[in-house]
């Protein structure tokens, strides 16, 4: 499902720029403390399923660290997959399928991609969870 945003209305506040710029500092060492930002990524790659973290179920089955080439599940923050040095796009993708189907398997819980695959068609993916 492709959803298309045609326009948007925003409601701004003025403050003190002092004010934004420590709101600023202050959320960007909140990411630094619990985002792996140092390596890179596509960011979270699950959504968080109603009511709970798909970080904590990932965390939950073991699967900080687990690791494929170059890519690893990040030990900061589960939910991200990280490229520490050569990691390929098959790499990233055989991590998402074994994350998905360990989670499904150990917590019932089938979790949704928030990252857009391009290249590959996702039908093994899209099998976890169906009978």
């Amino acid at each position: 499902e492709t959803i298309v945003i045609f326009g948007a209305a925003l409601q701004l506040s003025k403050d003190d720029p002092g004010a934004i710029a420590e709101r600023r500092k202050a959320y960007m060492k909140r990411r630094q403390m619990t985002q792996p930002i140092n390596l890179p990524s596509s960011g979270s790659v699950f959504k968080n399923p109603p009511g709970d973290h798909a970080a904590r179920l990932i965390e939950q089955c073991g699967l900080k660290g687990f690791r494929i080439g170059g890519a690893v599940v990040s030990e900061k923050h589960a939910n991200f997959i990280v490229n520490e040095g050569g990691a390929t796009a098959l790499d990233v993708y055989d991590i998402i399928r074994h994350v998905r189907a360990t989670v499904h398997r150990e917590s019932g819980v089938v979790l949704e991609l928030e990252v857009k695959l391009v290249g590959f068609t996702g039908d093994e993916l899209n099998a976890v969870g169906q009978s």
